[in-house]
């Protein structure tokens, strides 16, 4: 066997993991340009209430997005009948078009009936009773909360008509409970103080 013969054997294998790390290169140069296009995208969606920048000790600028929630709950009603309700500041788009991103979150509730009285609770973590603001009418509850870290707002249907003069709350540990007598009497709306 000439030296030729020998090199030209010994070479075949080094250029075919050449060539293999030439493919890595190349896909990580285009996950990049695909990462890149995703972020610019990203920037233009999200409110400007929802990104952070910081300066760190060195001197760079390190930006902060988010946060960003999405949840759902699930139970059963006063019918029997499963309620799903939605969470969060994200809406995710079931016809593969863009994400709906929201400034203000909408709190986990679930609503409870008993004999005489309905009860709203609500999750507002991060969030102080003073900041909080709840009105009702006989068929829904409005809540709205704002800090200068978290805003919430929800619009709650009520599966039962009430009272909302008899409406009694109370804020603790970022829960938020009002409760109602039940009763048909149509009226305007009342604002609720929160205890």
């Amino acid at each position: 066997m000439s030296w030729e013969e020998w090199f030209s054997r010994r070479r075949r294998p080094f250029a075919f993991w050449q060539e293999i790390e030439e493919m890595m290169r190349e896909m990580e140069r285009e996950m990049e340009r695909m990462f890149e296009r995703s972020m610019k995208e990203l920037e233009e969606m999200v409110p400007k209430d929802l990104v952070r920048e910081y300066k760190l000790p060195d001197g760079r600028v390190r930006r902060e997005w988010g946060p960003f929630v999405y949840g759902y709950s699930l139970t059963i009603g006063p019918d029997g009948k499963p309620v799903i309700r939605e969470f969060g500041n994200v809406r995710p788009s079931l016809t593969g078009g863009r994400i709906a991103l929201k400034e203000e979150r909408e709190p986990l509730v679930d609503v409870m009936s008993t004999d005489g009285e309905l009860k709203v609770i609500v999750e507002l973590p991060g969030i102080n009773k003073e900041d909080i603001r709840v009105t009702a009418t006989e068929k829904s509850v409005n809540i709205r909360a704002e800090n200068p870290e978290r805003k919430y707002s929800k619009s709650i249907d009520l599966p039962e008509e009430v009272d909302p003069a008899s409406a009694k709350s109370t804020y603790k540990n970022g829960i938020l409970e009002i409760t109602f007598k039940k009763k048909g009497s149509k009226q305007e709306g009342f604002t609720i103080k929160v205890e």
